[in-house]
């Protein structure tokens, strides 16, 4: 498997990665990603390099995506935990969301690597607050739940964790100089 960065192009197909989450999640009684996520704030991320999508071979379909930056968000955060060097993960999508093939903990343990090789402490992340089942598959790939935060900023995606960056071998080809 191998990563890219994601250009404009993609955002059709990112896009259509949430909506089929959504329509997934929505089959289970989960009104998470409900609401489009708007494609300009997509297309920052995108202009940021902080996109990518993971591919079975260059010119196949992606199967995942994920983004990863520095962005610390205030309403989750505190601000001495803004300070600490930390990676955030967001928007982590499998084409078919619960295959149990664990491409979802190799795509975290990427970004735990690629997180300790760019100095920071921790890797860290928001899930909807009333996925408890999303909640317990971070709980078991080692993420500490934080807090939750119920607040109407937070978009329902109030229940913080975090672990330590780490590294880390996946079978992901994935680049891995964070300023590459």
């Amino acid at each position: 498997m191998i990563i890219r960065r994601a250009s404009t192009a993609d955002v059709p197909r990112l896009q259509r990665f949430r909506a089929d989450a959504a329509a997934w999640l929505s089959a289970r009684g989960s009104d998470q990603w409900s609401t489009a996520y708007p494609d300009e704030l997509l297309l920052a991320s995108i202009q940021a390099g902080d996109v990518y999508l993971v591919h079975l071979a260059p010119a196949a379909e992606p199967i995942a995506t994920v983004t990863l930056d520095r962005l610390a968000d205030p309403v989750l955060w505190t601000d001495a935990e803004a300070k600490e060097p930390a990676f955030y993960v967001h928007k982590l999508t499998l084409a078919t969301p619960g295959r149990g093939a664990g491409l979802g903990a190799q795509l975290l343990d990427w970004c735990g690597d690629y997180a300790a090789r760019a100095g920071a402490r921790w890797l860290r992340l928001d899930a909807w607050t009333t996925n408890t089942r999303l909640h317990s598959y971070y709980k078991h790939l080692g993420f500490r739940h934080v807090r939750t935060v119920d607040a109407p900023e937070a978009y329902g995606s109030g229940w913080v964790g975090q672990r330590p960056a780490r590294s880390a071998e996946t079978a992901l080809s994935l680049p891995r100089n964070p300023v590459e």
